[in-house]
């Protein structure tokens, strides 16, 4: 097998087949994420071809963010049972299948199916959780590291793949947009299938950072048995302060990121006189600077007080959202916003896997994260619908900026009031 020959040839160079893995993770999650922000772009294109509302839009838009959300404590299930390799497959095929079947829809009840229902399916299932859970099989040393670059890979695929799309949807049409995240998808799926493995000991090695080769715990008797582990960790989960914090946090957090920015910004510029392209080179700026700063996250989580982290997080992201509306829309204040919003796009997932992780154990960290994004994903849903409904009934998108910035500083608060009994002590959290 090409895994095993490489894992070989790496292990003699005294790299770890782990880097592999994380790099078809990176991938995986790259692509899914540029295509859960492809139609950010194409909203306009639709009203001018169907003649559909924005709200209408919005709607199928906020079902896929719902179940994308709602699937990911789900989708550790999946990987536990059938494995990654199999679930990512699938979920590609799915994502592919949504949009290839987008470019014969004349329905508004055919957006909603394809992109609402198929493709929150698919990208659900290539979620977070698994960032998490790769980073856990995987990694004993720099988990928090492997966390950060992934959840970068996610949120920058959101918004580094825009300004292509946007200029191949000005030139050719919307559909040809639709044609180039086939491809990245089919791209991504044979690169799992190629190199993508379960656990280290399917290649007989330890996780990095280990000696000793570590086996999978023994599966459940069965699937059911297998789904309903995520709402008996839910029942145990919901009877803690902590779990209702941190899904607060990350409600706020999907209502003023995927929900907000990803979907609404290019329209949102296009009011204000901005054209598609522009708009969508402003949001792969935000992509660079997400990238940076989610990994450097990453680092901050296993050295500082993550409470802390989010209340500068949650509020610096607030006050970027309260500016924009004042920014005039220019190049230097939309530059301004760029800078500040990027560097904390999803610089809230690296202390919140660690929060959670620390409270709740290292066995159930994936599931209570998984429930803890499906929150996430139900803020992300509502300020899409929400900024759509605000452009109909209102004619401004604005509104629904000014709530989402005053959310964030809710939000803020609510990190620290977070009991610091159960987090790492600095000094504990960054040795080794």
């Amino acid at each position: 097998m090409v895994s095993t020959a490489l894992a070989s040839s790496l292990a003699r160079r005294n790299i770890h087949y782990g880097w592999v893995v994380v790099a078809a993770t990176f991938l995986t999650m790259l692509v899914t994420a540029g295509a859960m922000g492809a139609p950010g772009v194409l909203i306009k294109p639709l009203q001018d071809e169907f003649g559909w509302e924005t709200s209408q839009i919005s709607s199928a838009l906020a079902v896929r963010l719902i179940l994308f959300g709602l699937m990911g404590p789900f989708s550790a299930a999946f990987m536990n049972y059938f494995g990654i390799r199999k679930v990512i497959v699938f979920a590609m095929a799915l994502i592919g299948g949504g949009f290839v079947g987008s470019l014969f829809m004349t329905e508004l009840w055919q957006l909603l199916l394809l992109w609402g229902v198929v493709v929150g399916f698919g990208t659900g299932l290539t979620a977070m959780v698994l960032a998490a859970t790769v980073s856990a099989r995987w990694f004993t040393k720099h988990r928090g590291l492997v966390v950060g670059m992934l959840s970068a890979s996610s949120a920058t695929g959101q918004l580094v793949f825009l300004p292509l799309m946007a200029e191949l949807t000005e030139r050719y049409g919307w559909r040809a947009t639709v044609f180039l995240v086939c491809g990245m998808i089919m791209f991504a799926a044979l690169i799992v299938l190629a190199f993508m493995r379960d656990r280290p000991s399917d290649l007989n090695l330890p996780a990095f950072g280990e000696e000793h080769v570590t086996q999978p715990p023994p599966t459940q008797s069965g699937l059911l048995a297998m789904l309903a582990t995520p709402m008996t960790v839910l029942k145990e989960i919901s009877g803690t302060s902590t779990f209702w914090i941190l899904f607060a946090t990350f409600f706020i957090c999907g209502l003023s990121t995927n929900g907000l920015i990803q979907t609404h910004f290019v329209t949102l510029c296009g009011d204000f006189g901005i054209v598609p392209v522009a708009a969508a080179s402003v949001l792969a700026v935000m992509g660079i600077f997400d990238f940076f700063g989610t990994i450097g996250s990453g680092w901050l989580s296993d050295r500082f007080d993550n409470r802390w982290l989010l209340f500068w997080y949650y509020g610096l992201r607030g006050l970027s959202l309260l500016f924009l509306p004042f920014s005039d829309f220019s190049f230097y204040g939309l530059s301004i916003f760029a800078v500040f919003y990027g560097l904390d796009w999803i610089a809230t997932v690296p202390p919140t896997v660690k929060i959670a992780a620390d409270r709740f154990g290292r066995e159930k960290a994936g599931l209570v994260f998984g429930w803890v994004f499906a929150g996430h994903q139900l803020g992300a849903a509502t300020a899409a619908y929400g900024a759509g409904w605000s452009r109909t009934e209102l004619q401004s998108y604005l509104p629904a900026f000014f709530i989402a910035g005053a959310f964030c500083l809710l939000a803020s608060i609510l990190a620290i009031t977070l009991k610091k009994s159960g987090l790492h002590q600095p000094a504990a959290a960054g040795a080794h």
